[in-house]
């Protein structure tokens, strides 16, 4: 059972420069609402957004309370991991950031949040490759030696504010490729080559 969503903006180099961002010295964080999450595999466009962004994500999810870990003890806090999709109102997130104001909006809505099954950690190869086809062509593709934070220090960086709970899950960043979802979009989430999740756009 998924608890709280925290999520990771800005850890991919080549993502924050295509969006003209920054690569801040520290983890910028920031959560979803557990109502955000997509049952099934169908994404609902809103009426509010004209321009629906996905981002790809290696997700992690926390198996031990941790709260002000060190790095070196992240380790032994999370138990498995999934790719997921954190879907952006790019549009709506663009006016907030001009204003100033929250993103919560923009990345918080209903159905801006898939996660695809968990799978041991140890099952895994290290660094994890993961990738994002769109009707058949491939759009993003990356893997954990390319993030600006390590899984490990962004668990033990959120434990200094936060105290995370078992169930917890954190997206860790996405690569760069990120674009707009159109209707009838088929997408199809991989993990090591292996397919996760189709998902159909509507």
């Amino acid at each position: 059972m998924i608890n709280n969503i925290y999520c990771i903006g800005r850890n991919y180099s080549e993502h924050a420069q295509e969006l003209g961002n920054r690569v801040e010295e520290d983890p910028v964080v920031f959560s979803k609402p557990n109502s955000s999450l997509i049952v099934g595999n169908t994404i609902t466009l809103p009426t509010f957004s004209q321009d629906i962004h996905y981002e790809t994500e290696v997700v992690v999810r926390i198996s031990v309370p941790a709260y002000q870990i060190d790095v070196d003890q992240a380790e032994g806090y999370y138990d498995s991991i999934a790719v997921g999709l954190d879907l952006t109102a790019r549009d709506l997130q663009t006016e907030l950031k001009n204003k100033k104001l929250p993103w919560l909006l923009a990345k918080g809505f209903n159905g801006s949040c898939y996660v695809s099954n968990f799978f041991p950690k140890e099952t895994l190869p290290e660094p994890i490759h993961f990738a994002l086809d769109i009707n058949g062509n491939n759009v993003q593709q990356g893997d954990t030696s390319e993030m600006v934070f390590s899984i490990h220090h962004i668990i033990a960086f959120v434990s200094q504010y936060i105290a995370l709970q078992p169930g917890d899950i954190i997206f860790t960043g996405t690569p760069k490729g990120v674009g707009k979802l159109e209707l009838g979009d088929k997408l199809t989430l991989l993990l090591e080559g292996q397919t996760l999740a189709e998902l159909r756009v509507r």
